[in-house]
């Protein structure tokens, strides 16, 4: 939609807002809003329930969390009325949200908040204020310009900023269009949301069904494979029933050796170039990520050759997403890594089908000791080389990779659009409440 502008309007006077209507008032926000002045120490709220508005807890679920005062060892602000809270920290972790008293159990803030309340005009603006990129810019140049180890804004800067103000039945009309047209957009981000989980959904099937049972009748049909296999017990809890020509074995029966990659101070070998080494951030499900390389020196590389890679290689995650599998391919032939299972190029058959089969929900569910244990925190050498894979002939193999590199393909490409859809969504939402709350468009006579 194509809003009007102001009919006038006037110099702000004011970096970054250029132009505002003539008939908001130019104003530093102490004029406009007041702030939460009382503190309290530990020693109050010892032993009770309260709600706290904590940065993690805002930032995690966009509210306050009930804790026990037991567990809260500094000072905090004290919530009596409606405020918003804005984050001294860097802006770009979406640390604003809008507080209200609890109705049965003392309310407590961050120190790191600043708790900003209009003392005439809409709460709702204010929060559509602090949230807009004109204010995001200003918080970030104030956290950028105090020294590394202080990385906060000052209360006072957030407190006293100049800006334009429309009159506060203006306010309401503006933060009431805000509210509908944000609710639809972020409706439809819910939605787009969905979709990406049911593709990714779809993604996981399609991979654990190949990588079992094979390809589809009519794929199989026409890549020359039987289009209904004749099937088998595996003998194994996880996989079920298999093609018939499928034999099931286990890993260290697939891959000549299984080992690990440098875990002992790896960061003692590091230098600013020379060798590359892959770490957990650059292995994600049958894809490596080449961003964020460390390297090591020639000398480090031939001393520490027990850990280096050669393409048909598969490099596992140990922790934080544990096995969570790649293929090593030509761009790292060669490298070294740090902190992954090595599972060395299997002795006969093709890395990439194994690969999706170490990333399926078959290989997790073994990992994790059934579908409802929990993942273990560390892949080791002895839970790899245990874990049941599938072993098809050969050229089959490469057959199904081949399916499923193809198929995945469009199924990502299609989640890419719908990301790239919500990015475009989150921007117009950002662009229309900075638009709203600047003076930018008159939203006074659109339509309720």
């Amino acid at each position: 939609m194509k809003w009007p502008t102001y009919p006038r309007n006037k110099p702000s006077g004011v970096e970054g807002l250029g132009n505002v209507p003539e008939h908001w008032r130019i104003a530093r926000s102490d004029a406009m809003v007041t702030t939460a002045k009382r503190q309290v120490t530990p020693e109050t709220f010892k032993g009770m329930d309260v709600m706290h508005y904590s940065i993690p807890a805002v930032q995690e679920r966009g509210t306050g969390a009930v804790e026990n005062g037991e567990e809260i060892a500094s000072a905090k602000q004290v919530i009596d009325g409606p405020v918003v809270l804005v984050s001294r920290l860097n802006p770009r972790k979406a640390t604003i949200c809008r507080a209200e008293p609890h109705l049965e159990l003392l309310t407590l803030a961050s120190t790191e908040f600043v708790a900003l309340k209009p003392i005439a005009g809409d709460l709702r603006f204010l929060e559509y204020l602090v949230s807009s990129e004109l204010f995001r810019q200003r918080l970030d140049s104030w956290v950028q310009s105090v020294t590394r180890s202080h990385q906060r804004a000052r209360p006072e800067e957030i407190y006293r900023f100049w800006n334009a103000w429309p009159p506060a039945g203006e306010q309401n009309v503006i933060a009431g269009l805000l509210d509908r047209e944000t609710a639809k957009i972020d409706t439809l981000v819910v939605k787009k949301r969905t979709l990406i989980e049911r593709l990714k959904e779809e993604r996981t099937a399609l991979i654990s069904h190949t990588v079992t049972r094979g390809l589809p009748p009519d794929a199989a049909r026409a890549a020359g494979l039987d289009p209904h296999p004749k099937f088998k017990p595996s003998g194994v809890e996880w996989l079920g029933d298999i093609p018939e020509h499928w034999v099931p074995k286990r890993l260290r029966f697939i891959s000549p050796h299984i080992t690990v990659g440098i875990v002992v101070e790896p960061s003692k070998y590091y230098e600013d170039e020379g060798v590359p080494c892959l770490r957990s951030l650059n292995v994600r499900p049958n894809a490596l990520v080449d961003r964020d390389l460390v390297y090591i020196s020639p000398e480090s590389h031939r001393m520490l050759s027990k850990s280096m890679v050669r393409k048909g290689d598969m490099v596992a995650v140990r922790s934080g997403q544990p096995g969570t599998t790649a293929v090593i391919d030509d761009r790292f032939d060669g490298a070294n890594c740090i902190d992954l299972i090595i599972i060395r190029r299997p002795r006969h058959g093709f890395p990439t089908f194994y690969s999706y089969f170490l990333n399926s929900l078959p290989a997790q569910a073994q990992f994790s000791g059934g579908s409802g244990g929990a993942i273990q925190q560390h892949f080791n050498i002895t839970t790899a080389s245990d874990l049941w894979l599938l072993e098809p002939p050969g050229p089959e193999q490469a057959v199904l990779a081949d399916f499923l590199d193809r198929e995945t393909a469009k199924i990502d490409r299609m989640v890419g659009r719908v990301e790239a859809a919500i990015e475009r969504l989150q921007e117009y939402r950002t662009a229309l409440i900075t638009a709203a709350v600047t003076g930018k468009i008159d939203v006074r006579g659109a339509v309720a």
